[in-house]
């Protein structure tokens, strides 16, 4: 049996614009559409507004909470995990998802963003931090133009990453 895709939507909370939140619900959306599971951070602004997206396509949501009160995740989310870790629950958030879409954002997202790259994982970014002066190998920071294009993009980076993941024949069980 195989598992559904995770993507990791990563964006500013309270620093979130208006674009920033429509363009996440848009993308929550396209996520819960395309039969995969949203994580994100479980608060508000972009993850708030990317959750709500994918509740309205019929999507699982999990939040990794900073806090260690899983009464602080957005109502939008199924499955809160509360840490107490504060940012450094970043790091779970990117390990966890197989892609990573990267919409606005503040420091916290430009954490998360480095925890990728350090990792190896391309983030799609919509709207994002610039990284054409960081930088950044090409391969790991890729400019997106519309919500259906940064799903597209990570669904198929996903779906290499968990096939590279699979043991190979004879680990059945």
């Amino acid at each position: 049996m195989s598992r559904k895709s995770i993507i990791g939507v990563i964006g500013g909370g309270s620093t979130a614009s208006r674009e920033g939140i429509a363009l996440a619900e848009e993308v929550g959306f396209l996520i819960a559409r395309a039969d995969a599971v949203l994580i994100g951070g479980g608060l508000n602004g972009v993850m708030e507004a990317s959750a709500k997206g994918a509740k309205r396509g019929g999507g699982l949501t999990i939040g990794v909470l900073p806090t260690g009160n899983k009464a602080d995740a957005n109502r939008y989310i199924d499955l809160p995990i509360a840490t107490a870790l504060s940012t450094a629950r970043n790091l779970i958030i990117v390990r966890t998802a197989d892609a990573i879409i990267a919409i606005n954002g503040s420091y916290g997202t430009l954490s998360e963003m480095a925890h990728a790259f350090d990792l190896g994982k391309t983030v799609f970014a919509l709207r994002t931090w610039p990284m054409d002066k960081a930088g950044v190998e090409s391969a790991l920071f890729v400019p997106v133009d519309t919500p259906r294009e940064a799903v597209d993009r990570a669904l198929a980076y996903a779906s290499k990453a968990m096939s590279a993941e699979r043991p190979g024949p004879g680990f059945e069980k």
